[in-house]
């Protein structure tokens, strides 16, 4: 009965909180934020920078935005397990974002790490613009994890992570401020 007691008053301070949150905060509890933002960070002085927005819609999640520093051509680019960037080299970061236990391979292919995106390609001048849609992603289950940013292009099939070298760039998948989604609306 002291248990009763003693939860009864906590469960109804939390619902007294939640509703009080501002709605942003509010959705990230009930049904998850509808934008994420990344500030990639250069690992080992690769001068790698970058912000990237992730945004759900319906099914899927959009990742836009732009890598500035890298070397011209394609570099492997993946949502890691982890949001931890401690390690100087991105390694802290962890493997590949794989819930269900995937081999490593494209996004098109039938059977992928749900982390598995591909490939960014750096024009001449080192710049990537980061247009993708990640079929079947909750933002919800990347929230917290980290996208890496790879010296060499994933080739897709070598297990686990696809060759593509050392992590040049890492950032933590965060919860978007409200106003900044809005004014991206307008």
């Amino acid at each position: 009965m002291l248990k009763l007691v003693v939860a009864l008053p906590a469960c109804l301070l939390s619902a007294v909180a939640l509703a009080q949150q501002p709605s942003h905060e509010h959705a990230a509890v009930t049904g998850g934020p509808s934008e994420a933002v990344v500030v990639l960070v250069p690992m080992k002085n690769s001068g790698v920078n970058g912000t990237l927005t992730l945004t759900q819609h319906g099914n899927d999640v959009v990742v836009k935005g732009k890598i500035t520093g890298l070397k011209p051509g394609k570099h492997g680019f993946h949502i890691h397990q982890f949001g931890d960037l401690r390690d100087g080299e991105g390694k802290s970061a962890g493997g590949h974002y794989n819930p269900s236990g995937a081999p490593h391979a494209g996004p098109e292919a039938s059977a992928h790490h749900a982390g598995d995106l591909g490939n960014v390609d750096a024009d001449s001048k080192g710049i990537a613009e980061v247009n993708k849609t990640v079929d079947g992603l909750k933002l919800q289950t990347v929230i917290g994890r980290s996208m890496v940013v790879h010296a060499d292009a994933d080739d897709l099939m070598s297990q686990p992570s696809g060759n593509a070298g050392a992590r040049v760039a890492v950032g933590v998948i965060g919860i978007a401020e409200a106003k900044h989604t809005a004014a991206a609306a307008k």
